[in-house]
């Protein structure tokens, strides 16, 4: 077993690993750490991949700032923390049967399946391409996409603030 395929199949239990335990824990703050976890395990397998950039995005963006937003809407949101019950014996045996029917048709369908030649020169300086790329082609809706998340977060304190408002009028 080679490094890489090490380092591939760690990687990925942990991705999985957070998204089972996002889905099973109860209390919130719990679910987003299983949820950062996953981003991390995903950034790692970028880097696997060469590309080194996404996985820096990927950090940055999913594992920073997407989390420390959803903290911040979990602070600000009022929300009732109450144990719900789990499911049954049976749907549990459903679900774990349907994990596993998808398992073997994913890993049948990929075994089978011929990528052809590997590509050699797409991870040459990739960081450099997509800068060229993004700055040259795709500058206006980089810019728009700007404008966009500047109005979301003026938006989120309006209506964080309009409803303290309402809530000072109501004592």
């Amino acid at each position: 077993m080679s490094g890489e395929l090490f380092a591939f199949l760690v990687l990925a239990l942990l991705a999985i690993l957070g998204g089972i335990l996002m889905l099973n824990l109860t209390k919130v703050i719990h679910m987003l750490l299983s949820l950062v976890l996953t981003f991390l395990a995903i950034a790692g397998l970028y880097v696997l991949l060469s590309a080194e950039f996404v996985a820096i995005a990927q950090v940055l963006i999913y594992s920073g700032a997407i989390t420390i937003i959803m903290i911040f809407g979990i602070m600000l949101t009022r929300h009732n923390d109450t144990q719900k019950t789990k499911g049954n014996r049976t749907r549990n045996m459903v679900v774990g049967a349907g994990v596993v029917l998808f398992f073997f048709t994913m890993y049948f369908s990929i075994n089978q399946v011929s990528f052809g030649d590997q590509a050699t020169s797409l991870h040459v300086e990739n960081t450099k391409q997509i800068g060229i790329e993004l700055y040259s082609k795709y500058i206006i809706p980089f810019e728009l996409m700007s404008v966009v998340l500047l109005v979301s977060l003026v938006g989120a304190i309006i209506l964080a603030k309009r409803d303290d408002e309402e809530e000072a009028e109501q004592k």
